[in-house]
């Protein structure tokens, strides 16, 4: 079985937000955010409304 990669509570860096914001702009969906900076879709929804960013949601 494969390891799986895990971060727990890791501080968010600028280099994160800066793509973070870029992706978001483009449309990007929830879990390809969360799959693009190695973070959960939960941890990726707080930070964008901490940052009053808006996630599209796949229809």
């Amino acid at each position: 079985m494969a390891e799986r990669f895990e971060r727990h509570r890791q501080p968010w860096k600028p280099e994160e937000l800066a793509k973070l914001r870029t992706l978001a702009a483009k449309g990007m969906a929830l879990k390809q955010l969360a799959k693009a900076l190695t973070r959960s879709e939960e941890s990726i929804k707080q930070r964008a409304k901490e940052d009053g960013l808006k996630i599209t949601k796949l229809r």
